[in-house]
């Protein structure tokens, strides 16, 4: 085992969290504000589990004790994971951000940790830092890095008393809870100092033991103080918590409980986020073939702007380091039609027409895009949306559209034969 040495340098950031409101800094409100018009992120769950390709949960599906799950980092061996291939794929389908597993509730870290040898450097023949290729690859492209960040950890003696889950992993009855918290608290100390700038933490893990002492307020101002423009943000499915900057849903819309996560997750005023799979398994499961559409996922990205929110859109990375060739293939359809309609969702917020059964609205100053998905006839109507209306065009075409206006809304004609199975039919109107 490496030296707890973190710790003191930890000790030098340590200091009382107050019951003082939260004020976030100047930088983070910037950095909110770029978050909100970026829209668009890559979600990658990637670890040693991805050896076994039964997904991420594997440890605990299959009730994996922790001296067996100990043997599949000699196994993991991603000659082929090219940190610059996975940020220019994930750019090329206009994505602006990625958030990566930098620990999942496996607890193995995918960098380089000195309080723990539970790591990539310590336990495989690989011995790469991922997050340090990856936070190289992101600052050289363009895009922001965000790292999830795994609360619950099924490996760690000291997560202690167990939560709901990892319960059968034969770690010993006994533990000390507030050493785990250090424990976390270092490691979340050299994420942040070794990597450069990140534009976020992504908690998860805290619904595991929601009664627990988490002294969220210690983590979040040593977040913040360390960078002061990181967002935090935690999976938690509840209103956001004192100190968090964003807030996610895990396979909703804001306001949806699709997905069965969301029935206590009252939407905030902080910026949105919507977390999403490509398949139906977030870490690489071999079998999983039930790959969503292009179309599917397109569809996703807009209600997501509609709803005020950013898509994330998650892949599991094979064992090799490649990203299987379905979710590149779809990807690449993705980002052609970002590469066309990429300004109806860049940089804008949710359109004054709430979310409806063919659509959603986005706007921008003195335009409003109408993202029709689901409209079968050639006139569509909308209600009276505040200012006068100077035109009313096909996106895509750029040419005007016939309509009129009365107190009720406006009646537009649409093209005839459109391609109704095309993913999104988009009208821009220009206010006056």
């Amino acid at each position: 085992m490496k030296k707890i040495a973190l710790l003191i340098l930890l000790a030098s950031f340590a200091y009382t969290s107050t019951a003082q409101e939260y004020q976030p800094s100047k930088e983070n409100l910037e950095n909110r504000e770029w978050f909100q018009d970026a829209k668009f992120g890559m979600f990658i769950h990637w670890g040693v589990y991805s050896v076994l390709g039964q997904h991420e949960w594997v440890m605990e599906t299959e009730s994996i004790d922790v001296k067996t799950y100990e043997k599949l980092p000699a196994f993991f061996n991603p000659t082929e994971f090219n940190a610059e291939e996975w940020v220019l794929l994930a750019k090329s389908a206009g994505m602006k951000y990625i958030t990566i597993t930098s620990k999942h509730h496996d607890g193995f870290a995918m960098f380089d940790s000195q309080l723990s040898d539970w790591d990539i450097m310590d336990r495989t023949v690989y011995q790469k830092d991922v997050i340090q290729q990856m936070a190289e690859a992101c600052r050289k492209h363009g895009l922001k890095l965000f790292l999830y960040y795994s609360q619950l950890d099924w490996h760690h003696n000291d997560y202690y008393p167990r939560g709901d889950t990892g319960n059968k992993t034969g770690r010993p009855d006994s533990g000390n809870w507030e050493k785990y918290l250090e424990y976390m608290n270092g490691q979340l100390t050299e994420l942040l100092t070794n990597y450069g700038d990140v534009g976020g933490i992504w908690f998860d893990g805290w619904w595991d033991k929601k009664e627990a002492d988490w002294q969220l307020r210690k983590t979040y101002d040593l977040i913040h103080k360390l960078q002061p423009q990181a967002m935090i943000g935690s999976n938690h499915h509840q209103a956001p918590n004192p100190g968090e900057d964003f807030q996610m849903f895990e396979r909703d819309l804001p306001g949806e409980n699709k997905g069965g996560y969301s029935a206590e997750a009252t939407v905030g005023k902080l910026p949105l986020e919507t977390a999403e799979t490509m398949a139906h398994r977030w870490g690489f499961s071999l079998q999983d073939k039930a790959y969503k559409s292009s179309k599917e996922l397109i569809q996703y990205l807009v209600k997501a702007a509609g709803y005020n929110s950013n898509f994330l859109l998650n892949v599991g990375p094979m064992p090799n380091g490649k990203i299987q060739p379905e979710f590149v293939e779809t990807l690449n359809v993705i980002g052609e039609w970002t590469d066309t309609y990429g300004e109806t969702i860049y940089g804008t917020r949710g359109g004054p027409i709430s979310p409806q059964s063919w659509g959603v609205s986005t706007q921008k100053d003195n335009k409003i895009h109408l993202h029709i998905m689901d409209w079968k006839t050639d006139t569509f109507f909308f209600p009276t949306i505040e200012g006068n209306i100077k035109s009313i065009i096909n996106f895509q075409t750029k040419k005007k559209l016939k309509h009129s206006t009365n107190s009720y809304g406006t009646l537009v004609e649409l093209p005839e034969n459109r391609d109704y199975d095309q993913a999104d039919f988009v009208i821009e109107i220009t206010r006056k």
